[in-house]
């Protein structure tokens, strides 16, 4: 059996020491405690070695993925066959609550 590797998962609390890292010795105002929140998720994801996932309870998780290269795309335009890599893309899943409420009728 092929062994699969294990993806690097971060959690609340180490987005919470992140943070908490950012903000020693600044005053605490709102634009500052939001923006050091998404910047530490940004720099968890551009950080991705290169697959990552981010699991906030009741919210939902980042993964960061590989995606397969494409070595026979057509350019639409031209009809030429082109080599298109791999690359990696951020994909987001919500968490069951968020699920519960998208799937409410409006």
């Amino acid at each position: 059996m092929a062994k699969t590797k294990r993806v690097k998962t971060f959690t609340r609390k180490d987005i919470e020491s992140k943070i908490g890292n950012k903000l020693i010795g600044k005053k605490l105002t709102e634009k500052i405690i939001v923006d050091s929140f998404f910047e530490s998720i940004r720099e968890m994801l551009t950080d991705a070695d290169p697959l990552i996932r981010i699991e906030i309870r009741d919210f939902g998780v980042f993964e960061v993925k590989k995606t397969k290269p494409k070595p026979k795309a057509r350019n639409i335009k031209t009809g030429e066959f082109i080599y298109v890599p791999g690359r990696r893309k951020i994909h987001f899943r919500p968490g069951k609550i968020l699920k519960d409420f998208l799937k409410k009728e409006i």
